[in-house]
């Protein structure tokens, strides 16, 4: 069975894992969603990711990053641009998530980066994600 939308898997599996205060989250990989988990570990947000060969096609490995106390490192995720209905933004109009405490993900025609990236390239595209 074809999966309509994997990337708002990703972050379910995610949203998911993290709640339950798992250590590792495995998912079917792709370059965006191993794009995405890049930009994740970059910005602080798991600790690393890495794809591996499985018995048919590869696995993206998340693990997850917390806190002392086990604070969670990820308060929040929300996809955006969905199937159904895409949101696209221009340079000028870039979202700022929780004032610029978040990450909006963005694909753009320079590939996938943050909305801080996006700023400073003058680049726009279509809103991905928001991490919090």
């Amino acid at each position: 069975m074809t999966m309509t939308d994997p990337i708002a898997d990703m972050l379910t599996r995610l949203r998911n894992a993290n709640a339950a205060h798992l250590d590792k989250v495995s998912m079917p990989s792709s370059k965006m969603k191993a794009g995405i988990a890049k930009i994740l570990e970059t910005e602080g947000y798991i600790a690393k990711s890495e794809v591996t060969d499985a018995r048919v096609g590869k696995t993206l490995t998340l693990t997850l990053k917390y806190g002392s106390k086990r604070e969670q490192a990820i308060t929040g995720c929300k996809r955006v641009s969905k199937p159904g209905l895409r949101k696209y933004v221009k340079s000028t109009q870039l979202p700022k998530v929780m004032g610029g405490l978040g990450v909006a993900i963005l694909s753009t025609s320079s590939g996938l980066m943050t909305d801080r990236q996006a700023q400073d390239k003058g680049v726009g595209g279509e809103v991905l994600a928001y991490i919090w």
